[in-house]
Order: structure tokens, then C-alpha cells, then sequence
């Protein structure tokens, strides 16, 4: 059974029509990367699987759960996690306090201490301002604030929506570094992603959004070298050997 599958899945905003019968399936271990242009459906996709956003149609579940019939706060409890695009970080607050709201669900202390001391481990950048108040880091040091304050509550899925956005390409080629090794440590990841290259790279399996529709879909390694890929998102020709 798919850890996570959406079928016949259609969202409106007002009356526009942003998702349009979207079929999608997670496997568990998986990193499944969704790309498109923008208002392709892409946020929305993960606005609906967290709950952010109701479909008018179609079904979501995850691990034999309808996630259609809970409020988007029980879904940490399920093992479902969402760090945003824009990272929204509480800027008045520090760091530890920053993650210790990401474990708001977890009534083992001594779990969370030992959670935290994982995305330290993961982000040795996070342990090293810890006492910093978030609104004062750069927006790398917020991305990895964003994803370590989801891992808090110990997901068995991450959703991560535009984790490079806005950011140098050393701290990208870090924060998806560490992508991978949170995927190698048992973390299953749906990645929505404007840099086509560096995420079909990371993933396993990439779905393409057009207008609310998936366009594409397939193993992310024959993706890179599909012509329809490389003239639409990965920069034409000239890009394939970067």
C-alpha cells in the first residue's frame, strides 16, 4: 500500500480551478520531487495534503487514513509534516524556541530533547544559534529553521515546498545534502521544487504540473534526460551537462 495517495483530487479558489482531478502516489522511503511553473497546482497540492486547503473532489490518504475527515493540526499526530514556502519562521522567537513549537504535540521530554539533538546533528548551523532570535538569520539559517522545526514532531512524511527559494547555491547544495540524508534516515519526502535539475538529482520519482493537471510523471533519472524536460525546465540543450 502507497503511504500517501491522492486520487481524482480537484481544488478551487473561489472560482478558479487550481487542481483538476490530480492522481499522485508516495511510496514510503521515497523522494518524489512535484515541478512546474508557477500556478501550476504545485503548493496547492501540499496545502491539501496538509489540510491548509479542501478539496471540492477526489480523496487523500495516507497510510489507510482519510485525511479529508481531519483538521490539518491532528496530522503531526498521524506522522505528517509540512515546512512552507517562505519558511515562516517566529522571528520574535529563538531558535530552540522555534523547534520546541514544532514538538507542541509531543508530551515526552525527554523525546523531544533527543529529536532536537537530531536536527542539531542535521543542522550544526541551528545548534550554533540556538539563542538567536530567528527574524535576525540569514534565509538559509531560516530554511534549515523551517525543516528542522517540521522534524520536531518526528514525521514519517515531510512535505517541503520551495526549500531553495531565494538562496545561494552552496547553502542549496547543503540543505539538499541534507535532504537526502534525512530521506537515508527513514524520512519519506514530497518535495516541491523550482530548481528542476538539482530536485530530479535528489529524487527518486518527479510528477510535472501544468495548470492544475500532472503533464508528466515518471522515474526522476529518465525525467533529466526526457527532450520535453530539458526544453521546458531544465534550460534546453546547453543545460544537460550541468
Amino acid at each position: 500500500m502507497a503511504m500517501l495517495e491522492l486520487a481524482g483530487v480537484h481544488v478551487f479558489y473561489g472560482h478558479v480551478h487550481a487542481l483538476k482531478g490530480i492522481d499522485l502516489v508516495v511510496d514510503e522511503g521515497e523522494i518524489v520531487a512535484l515541478l512546474g511553473a508557477n500556478g501550476a497546482g504545485k503548493s496547492t497540492t501540499l496545502r491539501a495534503i496538509s489540510g491548509l486547503v479542501r478539496p471540492r473532489e477526489g480523496s487523500i490518504r495516507f497510510q489507510g487514513h482519510d485525511l479529508l475527515r481531519l483538521p490539518a493540526h491532528q496530522l503531526p499526530a498521524l506522522g505528517v509534516a509540512h515546512a512552507p514556502e517562505g519558511r515562516r519562521v517566529f522571528g520574535p522567537l529563538t531558535v530552540d524556541e522555534n523547534l520546541t513549537l514544532g514538538a507542541y504535540r509531543q508530551a515526552d521530554r525527554a523525546a523531544v530533547e533527543e529529536t532536537r539533538r537530531w536536527v542539531f546533528d542535521l543542522f550544526p548551523r541551528l545548534k550554533e544559534r540556538r539563542h538567536q532570535l530567528a527574524g535576525t538569520m540569514s534565509g538559509g539559517e531560516q530554511q534549515m529553521l523551517a525543516i528542522g522545526r517540521a522534524l520536531m514532531s518526528r514525521p514519517r512524511l515531510l512535505l517541503l515546498d520551495e526549500p531553495s527559494l531565494g538562496l545561494a547555491p552552496l547553502v542549496v547544495r547543503q540543505i539538499f545534502h541534507t535532504i537526502r540524508e534525512i530521506n537515508r534516515q527513514g524520512v519519506t519526502v514530497l518535495l516541491v521544487e523550482q530548481n528542476a535539475r538539482a530536485a530530479l538529482k535528489l529524487a527518486h520519482r518527479a510528477y510535472v504540473l501544468e495548470t492544475g493537471t500532472v503533464a508528466v510523471a515518471g522515474p526522476a533519472s529518465d525525467l533529466l534526460r526526457d527532450p520535453r524536460m530539458q526544453e521546458a525546465y531544465l534550460g534546453g540543450r546547453a543545460g544537460r551537462a550541468g
